[in-house]
C-alpha cells in the first residue's frame, strides 16, 4: 500500500491560492496559518508526522516540521511559506490562481518556492515509513523573505533535524553549496539646522554624509582588494548606497541625513567585524564635524554560508545533476539549517530570473526531472541510509 495524499496539481492550486505574504512593512504582512494547516493536513495524510511550531514572539508565524520514519541522520527537504507582496494589476495571470499556459504553471510562489512543497510531497509518495532506515523531513519556515524568523527559532530552538538538507529555493535544478552573506545598514548623522543664509548658523548632516560616502566607497576598495572568492560570479564583496534623504528644504542647513547599505558579504567574513569597521569610519567624520553619528543594522545580518565540497548531499546531487555544486549572491536560510548540524544545498526547479517578478512561472519542463532527483535522495539517504553519520 502506498501513502496516500492529494494529486500534485491540486497541491499546486492550493499552494499557489492561499496568501502568504510576509514583509517588514505590516500593512502587506499577513499569517502563514492557513497555508501551514493546508500543508500540515497533507503531509497526515501521507504518513507524516506534523509538528506546526509557533515563532516566539510572532503571533500567526508558524513553522512547519513533518517527518516520515525514524531514528538519526536523514533528509530535510526544506522551503519557506512565505512569497513577496505583488503588485496583481501588473500580472497578467490571477497571481493567486494556478494557470497553464504554454507549457508554464503561473501564480505567486510557482518558482519562489511553494512548489517544492508540492513537490517534495509527490517524490515521497511511494516511500513508506517501514522503507526507511532514516527519516524524511519535509520543512517549511515562516518569514524568510522578510527577516527570516522561522529559521532563526529553529536555531534558537537548538532542535536538531537531520543530517543532509536540500533547500528548494529556484536554482534551475544545478546544484548550489555556497552563498555571500547579506547586510542592511543604516548610517544616520545628526547636526544642526539653520537659516541657509549664513552656514555659521547651522551644521550641515548632508555636508556630513557627503564625506562619509567617500570615506564608505574606499573601504569598499579596500575590501574587494583584501577578499576574493573565485567561486562567485562577482568574486569579492559588495557595499552598494542604495538610499538617502536629508534635510526637508532647500533654504534649511540639514540638520539630519540618513544613508541605507546594502553588503553582500563572502563566507568567512564576519558581518559584526563588518559593522565595526564600517562604525569606525563614520565615527571619524562625525568627530572631525561635530556631528552626532550612528549605525544600526536594518535587518539581522543573513551570514554567508558554504557547505564542504566533499559533503555527501553535495556529492550525490553532482552526480545526480550532472552539474558542479555552484556559487550564488542571494541569501538563503542554509547559514541557519547548517548551524543545526546539518550540510545543506540549495536546489531547485525554478529560475531565480522569475522570483519576484508578475507573471512568476514554473516550467511544466521542470516538474519530471525534479521528482527523480527527489526520490533518488530519498533512496539514498533514507532507504539505504548512506552517510547517516558522516
Amino acid at each position: 500500500m502506498t501513502i496516500q495524499a492529494p494529486p500534485l496539481k491540486t497541491m499546486l492550486e492550493g499552494l499557489i491560492g492561499t496568501l502568504s505574504v510576509s514583509s517588514v512593512t505590516p500593512a502587506f504582512d499577513h499569517s502563514n496559518e492557513p497555508l501551514v494547516m493546508l500543508l500540515a493536513g497533507w503531509l497526515e495524510s501521507a504518513g507524516f508526522r506534523a509538528e506546526i511550531l509557533p515563532i516566539p514572539g510572532h503571533p500567526g508565524k508558524f513553522n512547519l516540521l513533518g517527518t516520515l520514519g525514524s531514528g538519526p541522520g536523514g533528509l530535510v527537504l526544506s522551503g519557506h511559506t512565505d512569497t513577496v507582496p505583488f503588485d496583481a494589476p501588473l500580472w497578467t495571470h490571477d497571481p493567486l490562481k494556478l494557470t497553464e499556459v504554454d507549457g508554464r504553471y503561473y501564480g505567486l510562489g510557482t518558482s519562489d518556492m511553494k512548489s517544492f512543497f508540492a513537490l517534495a510531497l509527490e517524490a515521497a509518495r511511494s516511500f513508506r515509513a517501514s522503507d526507511l532506515k532514516c527519516p524524511l523531513m519535509i520543512l517549511a519556515t515562516a518569514d524568510e523573505e522578510s527577516a527570516m524568523h522561522g529559521a532563526r527559532a529553529l536555531v534558537e530552538a537548538g532542535r536538531p533535524l537531520g543530517r543532509h538538507a536540500v533547500i528548494g529555493e529556484p536554482t534551475n535544478l544545478r546544484p548550489v553549496r555556497l552563498h555571500k552573506g547579506v547586510m542592511g545598514e543604516a548610517v544616520r548623522l545628526i547636526g544642526r539646522s539653520g537659516h541657509a543664509s549664513d552656514p555659521s548658523l547651522g551644521n550641515n548632516a548632508l555636508d556630513g554624509m557627503h564625506e562619509v560616502m567617500s570615506v564608505i566607497l574606499d573601504w569598499r576598495a579596500e575590501l574587494q582588494l583584501a577578499h576574493r572568492h573565485p567561486a562567485f560570479p562577482v568574486p569579492y564583496p559588495t557595499v552598494n548606497l542604495g538610499h538617502i534623504h536629508g534635510g526637508d528644504n532647500p533654504n534649511r542647513i540639514c540638520g539630519e541625513c540618513e544613508l541605507h547599505l546594502d553588503l553582500r558579504v563572502l563566507p568567512g567574513m564576519d558581518p559584526a567585524d563588518l559593522r565595526a569597521a564600517l562604525a569606525e569610519r563614520v565615527a571619524g567624520v562625525g568627530q572631525r564635524r561635530g556631528l552626532q553619528w550612528s549605525v544600526e543594522p536594518l535587518f539581522a545580518p543573513i551570514p554567508p554560508a558554504e557547505t564542504p565540497a566533499t559533503a555527501a548531499i553535495v556529492r550525490a546531487c553532482e552526480s545526480l545533476t550532472g552539474h558542479a555544486a555552484e556559487a550564488v549572491s542571494f541569501g538563503t536560510e542554509m547559514p541557519f539549517l547548517n548551524q543545526l548540524g546539518m550540510e545543506t544545498l540549495i536546489l531547485g526547479p525554478g529560475d531565480i530570473a522569475q522570483a519576484h517578478q508578475p507573471d512568476e512561472f514554473l516550467a511544466l519542463d521542470r516538474i519530471p526531472p525534479t521528482l527523480e532527483l527527489l526520490r533518488a535522495l530519498i533512496q539514498r539517504f533514507c532507504v539505504e541510509g548512506q552517510d547517516a553519520a558522516s
